[in-house]
């Protein structure tokens, strides 16, 4: 009876786990598109926020929530999950930061590449890594 009780809920498992797939996957597409938008397109008036570099908490932020993502996304796609991968994304993530302020650069007229924003971003990235570093170790110890 327990065993036919176990096997009931094994498919609803799967789904669960492919539902979420797709949504973090959705939001990790969909967050890299807002960056390259919202990095590369002038906006008119923006409110100024009177904080000296906020433009840096703002790329930061971007990476920050772009690692994790992307990383939770490879997280679900490769069970058990390395932090090599995780280590990729932090990659991805510098290596797309840089392509933005490259864009920026060539191809807009308002906005000039920045290598302090580069830096945001990679700072970012790396604490999203120092999160998962955290959990894998919380999970290898239990």
């Amino acid at each position: 009876m327990l065993m036919k009780l176990a096997n009931y809920f094994q498919p609803m498992h799967t789904n669960n786990l492919l539902v979420l797939k797709k949504t973090i996957y959705g939001l990790a597409i969909g967050w890299t598109t807002l960056i390259a938008i919202l990095c590369l397109v002038k906006f008119e008036k923006l409110p100024s926020l009177g904080v000296s570099g906020a433009d840096k908490y703002v790329h930061f932020t971007f990476h920050f929530i772009f690692t994790l993502l992307w990383g939770s996304y490879l997280w679900l796609q490769q069970m058990p999950w390395k932090l090599n991968q995780i280590g990729k994304v932090v990659c991805m993530s510098l290596l797309y930061g840089i392509l933005i302020e490259f864009l920026q650069e060539t191809c807009t007229a308002s906005r000039h590449a920045d290598i302090f924003d580069v830096l945001a971003n990679f700072s970012g990235a790396i604490l999203a890594f120092l999160i998962f570093v955290f959990i894998k170790t919380l999970r290898t110890t239990n």
